[in-house]
């Protein structure tokens, strides 16, 4: 009955939308044609940009990514004067004992940088002024675009592939030409807080929904994969058995993609395409290297069976994949999702490549499904990836052993950040952060803690429930970090306001310890500054156990007991310790012989040694 009723609440939570809510859409039908010579090529772009809000807009920003990697720019002098620059981006000018660490954007020839030149935009065949400054190009509309309308404009560039220093560009460590990301000039956000025109530093990205027609027009011995669905592949090679007359010098590839908002591609003469059908999932391809070794093929085919499970698992916790395709390109620096594809890298061991993998195709839910703003809530993307990406390598490499958190590297990563004097509010601006491995530690561990805490908060049931209601109410469109907070209160019942304000907005830390234990009272003591509901084991002296559940009053709610983790172990709810409150007494009926707080691991409790009784030698 009990499952029953969750379920209603999150059905009707899913269909329940807010009337005030809209989000801006984009049409793009795009045709380049590439000089692979010199590699430039030249792109011409129908825009079609439909405002859905009530404001009439005079201008229109676009973002020049490829601008950022010539000397002098933004993205360069960041890298001159971070303590620690990304080491992909830098070489040591000096020796091992006595590093000169320079920037690599500073060295690049003329014929080595990336740019995109507008060379005219037009609406209604009337050409309009425009201005770049750095990344970010603005446009003047000859008329504005009144809300609830549409305005069509036409784009004519020329862009010049960087050399690979960051995500994209041409010529990788593993020799592949092209991965082409961030590659052509894309609408920026507008929302209810205006344009979002943020330059392109280090960090990720926002941008609207859009539809994506595109051309790419290369030499007939260049093989192409990307984002969405490829419309001629009974023609090309790779994709069929159709051999290419030795008189067509080009072909122009033709892919098609609806609801995302980042289109990324990537092209090589040594490709192999092999194509994999997921029951109830989309269809997923791998293009990598035929020139890769042996071992490293071998890798590249026995992940494919894991990571259609991943698809699987995924669309079971988080709701169903909303696209046709997957692509996974060999590409790239590392790895780095886009919409219905990803680039990663191909020289990994198998469990390198799979974990990679899952990484990225995570990302088609946080952030390619939902929208998120990547730049201000980059621990919400890359956060609950991590966490998605742990809980389905749970499920299908198996647990470490002695694991009782499938997430325990996270809170591991979280205490190192949480001690080391460096850490930031979660809240601040990605590019804003005073370090980049302050940044690493906060988004990708402490932003996966937050959602794997909140499982501890509310109870794993209601947590599943939140993650699907979340994708019945938000996929596809552009949630912020209240609006999951809301949805995971409508269905636990608890206010987590306390929760999100303390641990996104501030670097307070949990620090709770058995403070006395007598025959039978047990004194707690919370040592820090944030309250947090526990769970206290018990165990007595005859060996029976007893759980003790003590929510804190903020949460105005209580969780149900978790059987998963104490099964057939009863549990007693206690009155709610105030937060005013250090300290904190409840009587037992039997004499005690041992104290846990938290046996399951998930309270990310910065000093766990006292949190058991009697304290147990290293």
């Amino acid at each position: 009955m009990k499952k029953l009723a969750l379920f209603l609440m999150v059905f009707s939570i899913g269909v329940v939308s807010a009337q005030d809510y809209w989000q801006q859409k984009v049409d793009y039908k795009i045709q380049v044609a590439m000089d692979v010579q010199n590699h430039q090529y030249d792109g011409k772009m129908d825009v079609v940009y439909y405002n859905n809000s009530g404001d009439a807009l005079s201008e229109i920003y676009f973002h020049l990514y490829y601008n950022a990697f010539e000397p002098g720019s933004l993205m360069d002098e960041r890298l001159k004067h971070i303590p620690d620059p990304d080491g992909r981006m830098t070489y040591n000018a000096g020796t091992k004992d006595k590093p000169i660490i320079k920037s690599r954007i500073a060295d690049l020839k003329p014929n080595e940088i990336g740019f995109q030149k507008i060379n005219h935009i037009q609406q209604n065949g009337q050409n309009l002024p425009f201005s770049t400054q750095g990344t970010i190009l603005k446009v003047t509309l000859n008329e504005p675009v009144q809300p609830n309308h549409s305005v069509t404009l036409q784009l004519d560039w020329k862009s010049q592939i960087p050399q690979m220093i960051r995500r994209g560009g041409r010529d990788n460590n593993e020799n592949i030409a092209y991965s082409m990301t961030q590659w052509y000039p894309k609408v920026a956000a507008y929302d209810t807080e205006g344009w979002h025109l943020d330059e392109y530093i280090a960090r990720e990205f926002y941008a609207p929904f859009a539809n994506f027609d595109v051309g790419i027009t290369l030499p007939s011995n260049y093989i192409v994969g990307a984002s969405g669905q490829l419309q001629n592949e009974d023609q090309m090679p790779g994709y069929s058995n159709t051999k290419v007359k030795r008189n067509i010098k080009t072909l122009t590839w033709n892919f098609k993609a609806e609801n995302i908002h980042d289109f990324a591609w990537a092209a090589d003469e040594s490709y192999i395409v092999e194509k994999q059908a997921v029951e109830n999932g989309p269809t997923l391809y791998y293009l990598y290297s035929k020139d890769l070794e042996k071992t490293y093929q071998d890798n590249w085919k026995q992940a494919q069976p894991l990571v259609a499970q991943f698809f699987q698992i995924t669309n079971e916790r988080f709701g169903k994949y909303p696209w046709d395709t997957y692509t996974i390109l060999q590409g790239g620096d590392g790895g780095m999702e886009y919409g219905a594809a990803t680039l990663v890298t191909g020289t990994r061991s198998l469990e390198s490549l799979a974990g990679v993998i899952f990484h990225e195709a995570a990302h088609s839910w946080f952030q390619q499904m939902y929208g998120i703003d990547e730049t201000r809530h980059e621990w919400m993307d890359e956060g609950f990836t991590s966490y998605a990406e742990a809980y389905a390598a749970h499920k299908i490499l198996g647990a470490k052993k002695d694991q009782i958190n499938p997430y325990e590297d996270a809170y591991k990563g979280y205490y190192v950040l949480a001690t080391s004097g460096n850490e930031e509010p979660m809240s601040i601006l990605a590019d804003y952060y005073n370090m980049n491995r302050a940044y690493s530690l906060a988004a990708y561990y402490k932003g996966q803690v937050y959602i794997a805490q909140l499982g501890y908060i509310i109870g794993e049931d209601a947590l599943s429930g939140t993650l699907l209601a979340f994708y019945d109410k938000w996929h596809l469109k552009h949630p912020k970090p209240s609006d999951f907070q809301k949805v995971a209160q409508d269905v636990s019942g608890i206010n987590l306001k306390w929760y999100n304000n303390l641990f996104i907005n501030t670097t307070r830390v949990i620090d709770y310890a058995i403070e006395k234990v007598e025959e039978k009272e047990i004194t707690l003591h919370n040592k820090s500054n944030f309250a947090m509901p526990l769970d206290v084991l018990v165990t007595y002296q005859d060996g029976s156990k007893e759980l003790f559940y003590i929510p804190i009053n903020a949460m105005r709610g209580e969780k149900q007991k978790e059987e998963k983790f104490y099964p057939n172990i009863p549990m007693t709810t206690l009155k709610a310790w105030g937060w005013t409150s250090p300290s904190y007494k409840f009587q037992t009926k039997k004499e005690v012989k041992s104290v846990q707080i938290d046996y399951t691991k998930r309270l990310a409790d910065v000093d766990q040694s006292n949190n058991v009784y009697p304290k147990t030698s290293k």
